[in-house]
């Protein structure tokens, strides 16, 4: 697990390497043995200096969060906490020196392990990230990093790092002040035992252990750093509305822990960590924004003994917003793309989507002029379906209309070879039903992408009633090879994010026909943690796809149709012509060079109600209403793991983090609770908050969607 070795010089290199893992990780077994080995290097008087690194390709990918999503015993964590600290400060203070040789990643408590040391040299490794990104799963550094950092770079420095979870390949890190040297790759070990014996003896007690110790830049009360905090907290309650704890934690860490010495602000940490590690939001965003989605992007669901399908061709049909980003992100993964519309000077605008993204990256110095040329050179424009001929896969993104879905399916079809497999990218309707235009429905699949396509990472793939395994097998493996989280879901109408994202926007809309005011509704679903309001949401989605889809939908269910609470607040609202952001007016109006605002003709359309419930109710609605209609899809078989419509709401249409997904929500909240809750909500507001009979049956049987 950690190898040790003293060469004859009295260089000790204390080893990273754990058998039974991919990385090497913090954990009830790690820590103790690297523990060992520090002890061993501080007492053997022949030890002159010690080299800390890693026989795996990366370095320490930081604490087990296995080990810390099991945490119920805080005082127990506390003290498990204080043998990691007191080991860190014994390399400090160890009397001789310790170097970082670090080969590759280095995150949260391994990069806090490189803090403790006196030197930090990294290996010229662009793949490699160096930060402590803690708070991207609700915690904070645990291993000193709250109270090293600001120490060394300084409080102004460090915050952005700490708050926003930042990972730095070598050469930012080096600029950033968090290594002292990059050096290539095959040099690392040699410069740390060149630092160790030629200036590792002029470095033996670290700054903050010096008398007269000022933190760069001052301390929080320092006229340069004491405005950081006041405007900081407004800036974190502004965005975070309170959800995440973790960011405020990390404040105080850091107000408090530099007000002090460093073994105070060490146990000051330690508190405000042990107490983030038993919160809901750390332990939902633990479950979900780790485990669950790296189960989904391992592939779990996969079917077995099927041979992994490579890409070399992938037809696009349809040069929109949609089709041109699905051609972006492929091109990106190194398939060659045919990129199809009606016209060739569509096609080409499709292409030239691409141009325009690469091009600011190429501004911003994040890609080579010759790396765009080469990825645009994969993308091949045109208006002919024989172009398609060679093409392992083929994804539709036209409009959504069945006979157009259809007419594209035969013809793309009658080019494409028998092994070929058939995708489309519509949003709401059922996969199984546009197979009926597929002389091959087995190989026929949905492909789910969401706007902007080269931003948001999720894609819900569909399986309808007569796809095989082996085509959603290969439909997973070029959502891998694009680099996106792929979930899978049985069909039905809308799927599950379309079906269930819908009840947040149509939520928002019958509010507003109820007469809450506008901004009360829009308030209240950011203030639940969502990326926007609902209103917000309509506009961006455009309120006149909303209508086309509802038309069509009520078109194919005839007199099986049942309105939702919303739908004669969309009706009025495209009569007035109002559909949406892209034509700058919807709910919101869109004023050149200016911030959008509430639209105040709402205020005639849709006249207020005398008396306006609290804000706490209207999250209620908001949020118990997407959670409500995620049961009905488990239910009916429509999604089959809680884990995944957990990732699909999060990365889906950005449900609240902080509360794990609409499963995870329910979990927290309490089965029984959340049963009584949606009870109480049907009553006043109607059948759209039923508890479905699956989870009233759980809960008689005592069972819950989570073990933790």
């Amino acid at each position: 697990m950690i190898d040790y070795a003293v060469d004859a010089d009295g260089i000790a290199t204390i080893t990273w390497n754990m058998a039974d893992r991919s990385m090497n990780v913090l954990n009830d077994q790690s820590i103790p043995a690297f523990a060992e080995k520090v002890a061993a290097a501080i007492a053997d008087k022949a030890v002159k200096g010690v080299i800390v690194t890693s026989a795996k390709p990366d370095f320490i990918a930081g604490a087990d969060l296995a080990m810390l999503q099991q945490v119920r015993d805080a005082a127990g964590m506390f003290e498990r906490g204080n043998a990691m600290r007191r080991m860190l400060r014994d390399i400090e203070k160890a009397g001789k020196p310790f170097v970082a040789a670090i080969n590759g990643t280095a995150l949260g408590g391994g990069y806090e392990i490189c803090l403790a040391c006196h030197h930090r040299i990294a290996a010229d490794n662009p793949k490699a990230q160096i930060g402590l990104p803690e708070v991207l799963v609700g915690l904070l550094p645990g291993g000193g990093g709250t109270q090293r950092l600001p120490r060394m770079i300084g409080i102004q420095k460090a915050l952005p790092l700490l708050l926003e979870g930042k990972k730095l390949a070598p050469q930012a890190a080096l600029q950033m002040g968090l290594v002292d040297k990059v050096v290539p790759p095959d040099r690392l070990l040699a410069e740390a035992r060149r630092w160790l014996v030629e200036e590792g003896a002029k470095n033996l007690v670290k700054p903050w252990d010096q008398r007269g110790f000022r933190i760069p830049g001052g301390n929080p009360h320092a006229p340069a750093t004491a405005p950081v905090f006041v405007a900081g907290n407004a800036m974190l309650r502004e965005r975070t509305f309170g959800n995440y704890p973790a960011p405020l934690a990390i404040m105080a860490c850091v107000y408090e822990g530099c007000l002090v010495d460093i073994d105070t602000g060490l146990k000051i940490e330690a508190r405000h960590f042990v107490r983030l590690c038993t919160t809901p939001e750390a332990k939902n965003m633990i479950r979900t924004l780790f485990f669950s989605m790296g189960e989904a992007n391992k592939l779990a669901h996969r079917p077995k003994d099927v041979p992994v399908q490579k890409y070399s061709r992938v037809g696009i049909l349809g040069a929109g917003m949609m089709g041109a980003g699905i051609a972006h992100v492929t091109a990106q993964a190194g398939i060659e793309v045919v990129l199809l519309d009606t016209s060739l000077e569509q096609a080409e605008k499709g292409k030239a989507y691409s141009q325009g993204l690469l091009d600011r990256r190429v501004q911003q110095k994040r890609t080579s002029p010759e790396e765009r040329d080469e990825l645009l050179a994969r993308i091949r424009p045109t208006t002919d379906f024989a172009d398609l001929a060679g093409c392992e896969l083929v994804i539709e993104a036209v409009f959504e209309d069945r006979a157009i879905k259809a007419d594209v399916t035969r013809r793309a079809e009658a080019v494409l070879a028998p092994t070929a497999i058939f995708a489309s990218n519509t949003s709401t309707l059922p996969i199984s039903g546009l197979a009926e235009a597929s002389a091959r429905p087995e190989n026929f699949i949905g492909l789910h992408f969401f706007s902007p396509v080269e931003r948001m990472q999720l894609v819900e793939i569909i399986r309808g009633r007569q796809t095989s395994d082996a085509t959603l097998a290969r439909a997973m493996d070029y959502v891998k090879k694009i680099r996106k989280t792929p979930i899978v879901v049985n069909d039905s109408r809308g799927f599950y994010t379309s079906r269930v994202f819908g009840t947040y926007v149509s939520e928002g809309l019958a509010m507003l026909g109820e007469g809450v005011a506008p901004a009360l509704i829009e308030n209240a679903g950011r203030m639940a943690g969502m990326p926007v309001g609902p209103l917000a949401l309509a506009d961006e989605v455009s309120l006149e796809l909303m209508h086309r889809v509802r038309r069509q939908t009520m078109k194919d269910l005839g007199d099986a149709y049942r309105p939702a609470p919303g739908d004669r607040v969309l009706e009025l609202m495209v009569e007035k012509g109002r559909i949406g952001k892209k034509a700058a007016k919807g709910f919101y109006e869109y004023p050149a060079g200016d911030k959008k605002r509430l639209w105040p003709g709402l205020a005639e359309l849709f006249p207020l109600a005398g008396e306006q419930p609290a804000v706490a109710e209207v999250i209620e609605r908001l949020m118990y209403v997407q959670s409500v209609e995620t049961a009905r899809c488990i239910e009916e078989k429509v999604v089959t793991d809680p884990r995944e419509a957990d990732v699909g709401s999060v990365l889906g249409w950005g449900f609240a983090p902080a509360r794990g997904g609409t499963v995870s929500q329910i979990h927290s909240v309490g089965l029984a609770s959340f049963i009584a809750g949606c009870e109480r909500l049907a009553q006043k507001h109607g059948g759209r908050f039923a508890p479905p009979k699956l989870l009233r049956e759980m809960a008689a049987r005592g069972e819950s969607f989570y073990a933790i």
